[in-house]
Parts: structure tokens; sequence; C-alpha cells
């Protein structure tokens, strides 16, 4: 595919600019059926003006952050930073406060972006003197009021300057190889890493990313997913700024199909859970139409068509989602693949994509020339990828070199030295590859459960077959120590179900009837394993799992709870019979 060659963001802006200057940009809902366009060159007007106040107050190679809900007010902070003034430090905007504050010390930030839900947790930590924080500033005021900034204020005073003459962040030199971009990893705060990525490290992956997708200035992406999230930052932010496409963002979890439909959506970057909601709702849909049988038969009878004619003969299902989908892409975890199946059989062209924060981040994503169900494709046109220490199944730990791998872990060397070796990233993740180049992904390495005779269980694995059990929400694998050896483990399973699904699915009741449905189907698993991955027992619940802020599970918080919840028979546990 054609793409347009950059070396920085900042270029990628002025060389995109002269491409797609008259091009809605952004369409912004500001109430009811009333919205505001942006070109990409007001886009870019209005991140230059803020970068020359940003500047003008002295915070010339400064870190500043950014915390808020999606946003247009967040995509020009961030581009206003990283593009002339300093370095960018996207935050979660789910974090509690005690943890802000601490990454807010960590980071060395001396001003912060915000929305206005956390105006008053802000003001208390500048006040409380933590860190270097001096400058706050509210993507919600019209003014600046109280010692606050207001970035609409900041545009207007940017704008006057460049007018007199101030050229300070038009014509700002970038490092592309320097530290520009600062990203915490998922994790405890304490425990967090710092990640360093450059300009180069994220051109590199949007320059590859066009080279495989056919992507231009007439998609509309949808903004779902938290922007602080690299995933977000670079498939769906970034990477819709480098084409000249447009940016809609989504009213929440619940307006997802609508907002599709609204905007004719083509593009969208998310996560499985979210597919697999989709997916029932199209389901739930089609059903309460009394087209469901149809729609069936159709499937087993054009399985074999192409993507192009399904499109077609399954027009009914498109329109549901705007009628305009060409690309949905799953990322940050394992997708079912019966899922990714299904939306295929329908031609709604689904595929998965693979990375981390430190590979800014896309490794490898499914496209329309490399697909395979359950693959995250092959690895981009610039990265490398292997698999090292393979055990007997080909299954070894992934490691990737390329210009999008991260400069290091900032202010941790060792961790820096223990993640690469060689010019190579050590993932930490468990894949194979196979002989046409193909990833699979198989789990986390420092998750894999090692029984005593040497067998290797992959949680992930065996999870997303018990996900699959009609009411069961979610499950977590561990060893459960059952002899003094404490290499003698067997597998157990927590499992969180949703009552009243299973009460209806299953024409049970009690608590007892609720554990033997679910239990029949664990026996049913068991029969098509091996009997080394035997689950030997569970236990119930309808607590959700420990996450992260970015939805993934907590292992060894969960492991603990289990324990201290077994140990005081918190939680109901048996034996499969």
């Amino acid at each position: 595919m054609k793409y347009i060659p950059i070396e920085n963001l900042k270029d990628m802006l002025n060389k995109t600019e002269r491409e797609y200057a008259n091009n809605v940009a952004y369409k912004i809902k500001i109430e009811n059926d009333k919205y505001i366009e942006k070109t990409h060159k007001q886009v870019r007007e209005e991140i230059n003006s803020l970068g020359t106040a940003l500047i003008s107050l002295g915070l010339k190679n400064k870190r500043i952050a950014v915390i808020g809900e999606n946003r247009y007010e967040w995509e020009i902070a961030y581009l206003s930073i990283v593009c002339g003034t300093g370095i960018v430090v996207p935050l979660d905007k789910a974090l509690p406060e005690n943890e802000l504050k601490e990454l807010i010390e960590r980071s060395e930030i001396e001003a912060i972006f915000f929305s206005e839900n956390y105006e008053q947790t802000l003001e208390k930590i500048k006040y409380e003197g933590i860190g270097k924080l001096k400058h706050l500033i509210s993507m919600d005021l019209k003014e600046n009021k109280n010692g606050i900034y207001s970035q609409e204020e900041l545009i207007q005073k940017g704008r006057r300057l460049i007018q007199e003459g101030n050229t300070d962040f038009l014509d700002a030199k970038i490092d592309n190889e320097k530290m520009s971009i600062m990203l915490f990893t998922s994790g405890t705060t304490s425990a967090s890493k710092i990640v360093a990525l450059s300009h180069k490290n994220i051109c590199s992956n949007l320059m590859a990313l066009a080279q495989i997708h056919n992507i231009d200035s007439n998609d509309v992406f949808l903004s779902f997913l938290p922007l602080h999230h690299v995933f977000e930052c670079t498939v769906g932010f970034l990477f819709a700024l480098y084409v000249g496409a447009q940016t809609v963002f989504c009213d929440g979890m619940r307006h997802i199909i609508e907002n599709m439909r609204e905007y004719k959506v083509s593009i969208m970057a998310s996560v499985p859970a979210i597919y697999e909601r989709i997916f029932k709702l199209i389901r739930k849909e089609i059903e309460d139409k009394g087209q469901l049988e149809q729609i069936l038969e159709k499937e087993e009878k054009y399985k074999n068509s192409s993507m192009e004619e399904k499109k077609e003969i399954f027009k009914q299902i498109h329109d549901i989602l705007g009628g305009n989908v060409k690309l949905l892409i799953s990322g940050a975890a394992a997708l079912e693949p019966k899922i990714e199946q299904k939306y295929r059989d329908l031609g709604i062209n689904l595929v998965q994509g693979y990375g981390l924060t430190e590979t800014s981040p896309v490794i490898g994503m499914g496209c329309d020339k490399y697909y395979k169900v359950g693959s995250i494709g092959k690895a981009l046109p610039n990265v490398e990828a292997k698999t090292v220490n393979c055990n007997n199944e080909g299954i070894g730990e992934l490691v990737v070199k390329g210009p999008n791998i991260m400069l290091e872990y900032f202010n941790n060397e060792k961790a820096t030295k223990e993640a690469l070796i060689d010019g190579w990233f050590y993932t930490g993740d468990l894949a194979r590859i196979d002989e046409e180049g193909y990833i699979f992904i198989c789990g986390r390495k420092k998750n894999v459960i090692v029984l005593k005779n040497g067998k290797n269980i992959y949680p992930e694995e065996m999870e997303n077959l018990i996900n699959r059990i009609e009411g069961i929400e979610e499950s977590f694998i561990f060893g459960k120590q059952v002899s003094d050896d404490k290499d003698d483990l067997k597998i157990y399973a927590k499992i969180i179900y949703n009552e009243q699904i299973v009460k209806e699915a299953y024409k049970v009741e009690s608590f007892e009837e609720i554990y033997n449905a679910i239990n029949n189907k664990i026996k049913e698993i068991n029969q098509i394993m091996p009997k080394y991955k035997s689950i030997k027992g569970i236990i119930l619940s309808k607590e959700p799992l420990i996450k992260t802020t970015t939805n993934k599970i907590k292992r060894q918080q969960n492991l603990e709870k289990i324990i201290k919840d077994i140990n005081t028979n918190k939680e109901f546990q048996n034996e499969i019979a």
C-alpha cells in the first residue's frame, strides 16, 4: 500500500496537512443532532497555537501530562506537547487519587491538561506541593480562573503570539530518537515501569500500518478505548490523522452500535469484550425481527464466498452497524476464534492485532492479504519476530526487533537489560509461529503452570474454553497444591457467572443446581482435553476478578484472594466428580 514517509509526528502533521487540509478531521457532538467539524488545517493551526502558548509559559523541554476522557481537546493537547514543546505523559483517567499523586511525582511533570472531573483533585495535589507540578490547564474552562489556565484561552494566546511573529513552536526541532513520550505500564503504581518512546518508534508503527491496510482519507474512525493506552493512541488517534481520516468519539459503551450508525463508522480498534457484546446485540436485533433462522441458513450456504460478496449477502447485518464498516481491529487480549469466525462469516472484516506498550505498540496484525483465524497475522513489514527456548510443541517466548522498540524503561537499568538483549525485545509472551509466518499467541510466560510431570498449562487457553460456556462472564485457572509436595499441583478454576443467565439457560434455581449445571459443562471440557489438563475443582463467584484499569487480570492478586477465601471458607469450592 502507498504511504507517506515521515520522520516524526511534527513532520507527519506538516506533510499530511498539505494532502488533506480541507478534509474533516473531527466531527464533535455538542448536543443531540448538533455537531462541530474541524478540518485537518484547523486542527494543525490549533496545535501550533497551543504549543506556542505552552512554550511562552516556560514549558520548553518540560514533562506535561494529559488526563481525561476521549475528546478532541485531549488529542490537541498531546500533539501540542510532543511536536515541539516537551515530553508528553498520558495518564490513566481511572486511577484513584493516591495512585495519580504517585505517578505525578514519579514522572516529574510540571503541567497537566485535565477535564473538569479532575479539577478538585489536581488543585489539592498542586497545593500539597507534590513533585514539580506548577501549571493546571483545563480542557473545559472558557477562560482562566483561580490560577487554572483555560486550554481555549491558551490557544487564543498562542494565535496572537504567532501573528506577532513568534515561531518558537513552529521552528522547534525534533530529536527523532530521544524520549518524547513517557508511558506507565499497567500494574500497581509502585511496580509499574515507565516506558520511554521516541517519535521514531511511533512513526515507524504508523508507516508500517499504512503499508498493510487499505485505509485512507475517506474513512471514519470511532474513538472508544482510553486514549492514554498506546493501542488507541497509535492505532486510533495518530493513525487517523496520518491517513487524513475523520475521528468521531463514542458516547459510551451502551451507544457503540448507535454511534457506528450515526457517524457511518468504517474503522474501529477495540477489545474482545466489546466485539462479543456487539455480536450479542446484533444477534438480538435479528432475533427480534424474526430473521435468525434465515441468517444461519445463509451463513452455511455462503461460507466460502468472498468478504465483498458476504457484505452484500448480509446487507441487513451491515446496516445495523451503519453499513460502512471496513475494518474492526481487536487487541489488548486474545479474541475468541469462534467470535472472530462468526464476524467474518457475515462479511465483517474483524482482525486481531498484538503488541505492547514497549513496542509502540503493534508487532503484528491481520490484514486483507495476511489472515488466519486465531492468529495475530504476520509481523509488520519493519518488524522481525521469532520464538526462543521453544518446547516440543513449538511454543516459545516471542522476541522482536525493529524501529518500534522502546528506548528503555526510564530510570530502570535492570529491567531494561532483562527485556532488551542484543537488540531483541523479550515480550514475556509465549507464541508459536507457523511455517507461513503467522503468529499465534499462547499466553504470558510468567503465567504458565508447570505440573509435576513437566507438562505446561497455559491458563489463557483453558480460560477461553470456559468463557464459552453460556452464562460464564470470566474465569481464572490456577494450580492448587494437593499434597506436601509443593510441585504436586492440580488444575482448578475460579468461575464468575451471571446468575440470571445461568438460571434461564439451564432452568435451575438453587445454588446447588447452578453448581451442578456449570460442573457438568466443565466435565464436557475435560473430555476434549488431555488428561493432565483436566480441571479438578471449581470455585463459583459472582464477584468480578481483580483487574488493571486496562481490564487485564491481575493474576497474583487474584490467586492471593482465592487462597485467603478458601482458608476462610468464604468461597464455595469442591472437587469435580
